[in-house]
């Protein structure tokens, strides 16, 4: 292959929601993530160069889950909870690497009820 055909980073990801509106405010205001632009029907957000695709669609339908990385999950877990949303479980080490670094996450309920988390990975000290 010629690198005009290699493929690179994810450009975009699109998830579908009920109400684009309320889904805008969610992400914006509650997760704090920049709106990029919206159209009717559909809003953009940037997610660490990665575009968030919001499509309104009725019945929103099964999406795949979205994993935020974060530098701190402990921190990001608090500030989260304290914005009002709700995680299903508390952060929590699901694997540790032979070089002692962890793989830590916690899940949360977009206002559909369906799962994203948080991720994170600690290094020992």
């Amino acid at each position: 292959m010629n690198d005009g055909s290699k493929l690179g980073a994810i450009g975009q990801i699109a998830r579908t929601v009920r109400d684009v509106a309320a889904a805008k405010h969610w992400y914006g205001d509650v997760l704090g993530l920049p709106l990029l632009l919206e159209a009717e029907g559909m809003a953009f957000f940037d997610v660490g160069g990665v575009r968030l695709y919001l499509q309104q669609s009725e019945p929103a339908g099964a999406e795949s889950i979205l994993y935020f990385r974060v530098p701190d999950i402990a921190a990001a877990h608090l500030a989260l909870m304290d914005r009002g949303v709700h995680f299903l479980q508390p952060p929590h080490r699901v694997h540790q690497h032979a070089d002692g670094t962890e793989e830590w996450i916690a899940f949360f309920a977009d206002p559909e009820d369906r799962p994203l988390a948080l991720i994170a990975q600690v290094r020992p000290s």
